[in-house]
């Protein structure tokens, strides 16, 4: 990778930073987890085999990064085939590359994999937007929480974030077999209560 695209990707890093860390967790717990240490913070390191990024006229930047995408956060790691950012440019409009302040819209496509903690949701395309806290899964998405063991697929599967929410349609969740809870289909049923004959 050149210097030019080493340095973009430098400018890049806080963005993505902001974005993991506002990313919504995937399904609600059955039972709250115990609480744990947070992760140490750990740099944002993204590469990508090329980097195309410029800046509008009305100071909006866009960047491209294709190919073997991958970028890592403090407990954040996302991989996809493209990954396109869309944020607004601060300070000199008339720069090349800005100081980027917010980002507006991400979109990650082909072979689409977020992990986040226990949380991991693949997808082919993944469209997050920061202002609405919301993230749209779409293109055979399917979220797994390896905490309470739960998967939730459907086309598409939305989350919010801040209200621990998942919306969507055609959606399919699966959580791990409940126990053994007694039932023997080869014995009678119990008879009622008596309370319940007498009202027959």
């Amino acid at each position: 990778m050149n210097h030019a695209n080493t340095t973009a990707l430098a400018r890049l890093a806080p963005l993505l930073a902001f974005l993991f860390a506002i990313l919504p967790p995937a399904l609600p717990a059955q039972t709250p987890p115990p609480a744990a240490a947070p992760a140490p913070a750990e740099e944002t390191v993204i590469t990508s085999d090329t980097l195309e990024m410029w800046t509008t006229p009305e100071g909006i930047t866009h960047a491209i990064l294709t190919g073997n995408v991958k970028a890592a956060a403090t407990n954040m790691r996302l991989a996809c085939d493209r990954l396109e950012l869309t944020a607004t440019n601060i300070g000199d409009k008339t720069a090349a590359i800005g100081n980027l302040e917010k980002l507006q819209r991400l979109l990650a496509t082909g072979a689409v994999n977020i992990v986040q903690g226990e949380r991991e949701a693949t997808c082919g395309r993944a469209e997050l937007l920061p202002r609405e806290d919301k993230v749209i899964l779409t293109e055979n998405p399917v979220v797994i929480d390896h905490a309470n063991g739960s998967r939730a697929a459907g086309d598409p599967v939305i989350l919010r974030r801040g209200e621990r929410r998942v919306e969507g349609k055609n959606i399919s969740i699966t959580f791990p077999p409940l126990r053994d809870l007694g039932f023997d289909k080869n014995q009678p049923a119990p008879a009622a209560p008596a309370s319940e004959q007498a009202a027959r």
